[in-house]
């Protein structure tokens, strides 16, 4: 409304003499003003919703590319060195990345700034900072922020008054529990999140009594519709290592590259370890120089922060399979 409008609206009611009237003046004022709050929440929470994979999976990629940085630091590097390599460069892409998921509607995380300005400098002594403080601040505020305080988290049941009959107690869980699976428990756990996956078709186990350790792969077609070149098809195969003590090693990644000969013909095109483990910095090298050769199989690595990130948004999984 106008100002001269609202002025006399707000006279007419006086006139009249009863406050309904004054109440329902300043209502029909403030109208818009309510709107356009609601707008801006939803379209906040939509934001939050579509960047939320993807967030995830970046801060999982950060994590991985700062681990493997934290191994080329040696007590003789002069701190004042400028820091160089792919691996640098990844992050200095992921940070520009997470900034554009950002956007304008979204705040920036504590140490946000310092972040930015270690990153433009980079030297020894600020990847040291990156490391120690700006990192793990950003991290956490970049986790918090994916829910906005006043959403609500996504609960798989038809009336939430049955659930808050239930009175559930106890804390409140921030990792998954892996160890609260088997080897065949992590299996099935791959095999429900292929089979829900859309771009996944014909999910598959297989299994050899010639395979190494005697377990069984995953098979499955990914596809990818390209609106310019059409589909195509990809054959999967996943090697599932539910190792809690130990990281992959740059021989159990070669060992797995030569077991891909017993899923042959047809050909294998992707080889995905998955483990609830991590990688070593040796086989995150190992794996990379494969990936830049000429050979046709690609392997990708699906450590315990990836699929905790893929998991994030399955909550039906998660109950599932006693992860929280």
């Amino acid at each position: 409304m106008e100002l001269n409008a609202i002025a006399q609206s707000r006279l007419d009611a006086k006139e009249v003499g009863e406050i309904s009237a004054e109440v329902a003046v300043e209502d029909m004022i403030e109208a818009p003003g309510r709107e356009l709050a609601d707008y801006r929440h939803r379209l906040n929470k939509k934001r939050r919703q579509m960047i939320r994979t993807v967030m995830a999976d970046l801060i999982s990629r950060v994590d991985e590319t700062i681990h493997s940085l934290e191994k080329t630091i040696s007590p003789d590097i002069p701190v004042n060195e400028k820091v160089t390599g792919e691996e640098w460069e990844d992050l200095v892409r992921q940070i520009q990345e997470i900034e554009m998921l950002l956007g304008s509607a979204l705040p920036r995380p504590s140490r946000w700034r310092d972040l930015s300005r270690h990153l433009k400098f980079g030297m020894v002594q600020d990847l040291l900072d990156i490391l120690q403080m700006d990192w793990p601040a950003v991290k956490s505020g970049l986790t918090k922020g994916l829910y906005n305080e006043n959403e609500p988290i996504p609960v798989e049941v038809e009336d939430i008054g049955a659930l808050a009959a239930t009175r559930p107690t106890g804390t409140v869980a921030t990792r998954l529990k892996w160890k609260s699976l088997d080897n065949e428990g992590f299996e099935r756990l791959i095999f429900a999140l292929i089979s829900a996956a859309p771009g996944y078709e014909n999910p598959a186990w297989l299994m050899s009594t010639n395979a190494p350790d005697r377990g069984r792969d995953l098979s499955v077609i990914r596809v990818i519709n390209d609106p310019l070149g059409g589909v195509m098809r990809s054959r999967v195969i996943i090697q599932c290592k539910h190792w809690l003590k130990r990281s992959i090693s740059p021989a159990d990644v070669a060992a797995l590259k030569e077991q891909m000969t017993l899923w042959t013909p047809p050909r294998v095109d992707v080889l995905v370890i998955a483990t609830s483990g991590r990688f070593s910095a040796d086989a995150v090298g190992a794996i990379e120089n494969h990936n830049q050769s000429d050979r046709a199989l690609r392997i990708e690595m699906w450590p315990e922060s990836h699929l905790e990130g893929l998991l994030a948004g399955r909550d039906p999984l998660i109950a599932e399979f006693r992860l929280r």
